[in-house]
């Protein structure tokens, strides 16, 4: 069994500075402010200007990951990207970024896993540091949901925002305490139907049908996926916790998926923890997929709420369906 331990060496986050507020939402579909804020917790969202992309955002996070870190981007040896929002098919959204902050000796690529994608890239990358094949390893999230959000169906139109964030990871020290303690990944095939973009795959290649029939837009049966996340969140928390011997009451911060803010409170009553205990962005920022754990994480890193010693579990679900979970000593 490897002795060396992957750990957190810096984080950051970038998002845009367009608000997109409930009160807009008023004028464009058939909703209220205090509608949105009861149902789903958020208040506003931002949202990425035309001419940007998720590899403008992603970049950003890294950059100041790397500089929270001290780590020239020369000495990254691979980029990790979650993403469902890709600049383009192909290359790799990953592949962008590592040119766009000079990682010139960084193999690169992208994984999907939904809104999980950043805790399955946390496992990735952990694995490849405890190989001992890599040194310092960059694992980032970042989607434009904006881009495949459906303005005209109100159901899902208020949930999305714009966003990135990213950590490097490198090896801790031998005797640190500092590092990624355990993971727990899951998924479950049969439910993708509750959370999809049906168009532009090899299924349903773009054609004026599957634009017509607004295909390629978010489609999300909401009371599925809400019986499911809470679910998911408390057993995969478990689960890591369990795997070292720990309960909630060790739990210093809870970092989960930023989707509801009424999943969120269901899973902190689950576990009987302070709001104090739990990091919360959604009313700021929607559900910025895969980046809103990043993006909560690194706020609560530079706010002071994550502290060196801290137990941090970052926990989340999404389309696939995927859900996991990572226990991290800071």
């Amino acid at each position: 069994m490897s002795t060396i331990r992957a750990k957190i060496l810096g984080t950051g986050s970038a998002l845009p500075t367009k608000v997109l507020s409930n009160k807009d939402f008023e004028h464009m579909v058939d909703t209220t402010d205090e509608w949105i804020v009861t149902r789903t917790g958020i208040r506003e969202r931002r949202i990425a200007e035309p001419e940007e992309a998720t590899s403008d955002y992603v970049a950003r996070a890294c950059e100041r990951a790397l500089e929270a870190a001290g780590v020239p981007a020369s000495e990254v040896e691979m980029i990790l990207c979650a993403t469902v929002t890709p600049d383009m098919m192909f290359p790799a959204t990953a592949n962008l970024v590592q040119d766009a902050i000079g990682a010139k000796n960084a193999a690169s690529f992208d994984l999907s896993a939904a809104c999980s994608g950043f805790l399955y890239g946390m496992s990735l990358g952990a694995s490849l540091i405890e190989s001992g094949r890599y040194r310092y390893v960059l694992v980032a999230a970042g989607d434009l949901l904006s881009r495949i959000t459906d303005y005209e169906d109100r159901s899902t139109c208020v949930l999305f925002g714009d966003g990135a964030g990213a950590v490097l990871l490198g090896p801790a020290t031998p005797g640190e305490t500092a590092g990624l303690l355990s993971f727990s990944l899951g998924s479950d095939g049969s439910g993708g139907k509750y959370l999809q973009m049906p168009g532009g795959g090899s299924r349903r290649p773009a054609t004026h049908e599957s634009v017509d029939e607004r295909l390629h837009f978010l489609k999300m049966q909401g009371s599925e996926t809400f019986k499911f996340a809470v679910n998911a969140m408390v057993d995969s928390t478990e689960k890591v916790l369990g795997q070292l011997g720990m309960t909630n009451e060790d739990i210093d911060l809870l970092v989960p998926h930023q989707a509801n803010i009424r999943i969120i409170d269901a899973a902190s009553r689950r576990f009987g923890l302070r709001s104090e205990q739990v990091a919360v962005t959604i009313h700021k920022y929607g559900n910025t997929s895969a980046s809103s754990i990043p993006i909560a994480l690194d706020e609560a890193v530079r706010e002071g709420r994550a502290k060196a010693g801290d137990l941090v579990v970052l926990v989340g679900f999404g389309g696939g369906l995927t859900w996991g979970s990572v226990a991290i000593r800071l």
